[in-house]
């Protein structure tokens, strides 16, 4: 069973080191920001499909975002920008997600284990 709370607090994690407020994350989602704070304090699950979302703008896993696994760094990005739009937050899922592809399919090809 997943433990809310520790999902939470690695939600929180990577969006404080990603310099992305909740609101940005909840636009994202198409969702309440109250709710991300929810999620943060582990008060709510996310489905299934918030958790792929968050994984590609994240550019981790699902599997590491709801694991016991140590702390971990999102992907990072830049902008010429002085703020992250929220269409930006889009690209970026798809760029993550692509990158993420790439990885797995370089596991694949040498053998090695997640």
């Amino acid at each position: 069973m997943t433990d809310f709370s520790r999902v939470g607090k690695q939600l929180e994690g990577l969006r404080t080191k990603s310099k992305l407020t909740q609101q940005q994350v909840a636009n994202y989602l198409g969702i309440d920001q109250s709710l991300v704070s929810r999620y943060e304090k582990g008060e709510r699950p996310l489905s299934s499909v918030q958790l792929e979302s968050l994984a590609n703008l994240f550019g981790c896993s699902v599997t590491a975002l709801v694991s016991e696994e140590r702390s971990m760094e999102p992907l990072r990005f830049a902008f010429r920008a002085s703020e992250v739009k929220d269409e930006d937050l889009e690209s970026i899922a798809a760029i993550n997600k692509i990158i993420n592809n790439l990885r797995d399919m370089e596991r694949l090809l040498t053998g090695e284990k997640r």
